[in-house]
């Protein structure tokens, strides 16, 4: 058993934050995985108390890691414990940095990290539970002290912990969510990036080709935007852009989005229609609170006009409303 990372020395597995997805993998796979919770932070660090990491374990003993820590400074040695982990079930408590028993392992950024390590099993009831809420659009909170874990319905500060015996309470919000509609280079541009940035990026076309765009989404729907913000149903968690340029779509989808409460509305055209547009919604029924949460042409000023330009600042934009720091509850 090498506890080496697999494909350690180009580490994309950590571009990846919501470790979810890689732990429903485990689960259908039957295969026990490592758990690793970023419980305590002294000083500088790349990452905050709550930042976690996946590892499975590979059949030529590998370690598949999800997820990252301190920007590849102890990633190699916690791999290294967390098969160790896989192997004998007993949870773990790792301290990197200042006052750590390991000397050698030294954090660039020179403060100091504290890890729980566990042990997970494929048909454990919390991990069952952790995925149910996350499939429902539920947030939770995951308690655990290393070897008893349970799930409950709650919100919350991201993470909690108590010292001696050591039980953490991590907080999951439902994945975040970007539905675009549209099919211009623009609109095509910024659900490419929604979904390179991890987002569940679902596309929307109406009347659009029967073939699913050249690029990975987790949906392709072809109906009109205020039918599939319905079907789908829509949430704080949840961002909306409409891109179609067409009133009859945008301004539906518009609506729909901000009556169910998503996180961040938006809808691409010139600063000419805005004043059209307010009034037509207002026609429509759209609130004046409704209508203040709106964002018409946006994006951040000065990026440029090409498609990947404007994508970067509207998805940018998208990722601040809907980060965990500017919490609602």
């Amino acid at each position: 058993m090498s506890g080496e990372i697999e494909n350690g020395d180009w580490p994309t597995f950590g571009w990846v934050d919501d470790i979810r997805p890689a732990l429903a993998e485990a689960v259908a796979n039957g295969k026990p995985a490592a758990f690793a919770t970023l419980y305590r932070v002294e000083g500088s660090a790349p990452r905050g108390p709550g930042a976690q990491m996946l590892f499975t374990l590979r059949d030529d003993g590998d370690v598949r890691a999800t997820g990252y820590f301190s920007g590849d400074c102890i990633e190699g040695d916690v791999a290294h414990h967390a098969a160790q982990v896989v192997a004998d079930g007993e949870p773990r408590r790792l301290h990197y940095g200042l006052g750590s028993p390991w000397i050698d392992i030294r954090l660039r950024c020179g403060g100091a990290l504290y890890i729980l390590l566990e042990r997970v099993e494929s048909d454990d009831a919390a991990v069952a539970e952790l995925l149910r809420h996350a499939r429902e659009r539920r947030p939770c909170i995951w308690e655990s002290d290393g070897k008893t874990r349970a799930v409950r319905d709650a919100s919350g500060p991201l993470l909690t912990y108590s010292e001696d015996p050591l039980q953490i309470a991590r907080r999951y919000d439902p994945p975040r969510r970007l539905i675009v509609s549209g099919g211009d280079p623009g609109a095509l541009a910024a659900a490419q990036l929604g979904a390179l940035g991890q987002f569940e990026t679902i596309l929307v076309r109406p009347q659009g080709p029967q073939a699913p765009p050249p690029f990975a989404v987790a949906q392709y729907l072809r109906s009109a935007p205020a039918s599939a913000l319905q079907d789908l149903g829509v949430d704080r968690w949840t961002g909306y852009l409409g891109a179609t340029h067409e009133d009859e779509h945008d301004l539906g989808g518009c609506l729909t989005a901000l009556r169910g409460g998503a996180g961040y509305v938006g809808m691409i055209g010139a600063k000419s229609r805005a004043q059209g547009r307010l009034k037509a919604l207002e026609a429509l029924g759209a609130t004046k609170e409704e209508l203040d949460r709106l964002h018409l042409s946006p994006g951040i000023p000065g990026l440029g006009k090409s498609p990947w330009e404007v994508a970067t600042g509207i998805v940018a934009e998208i990722m601040q409303a809907l980060n965990p720091a500017h919490e609602r509850a």
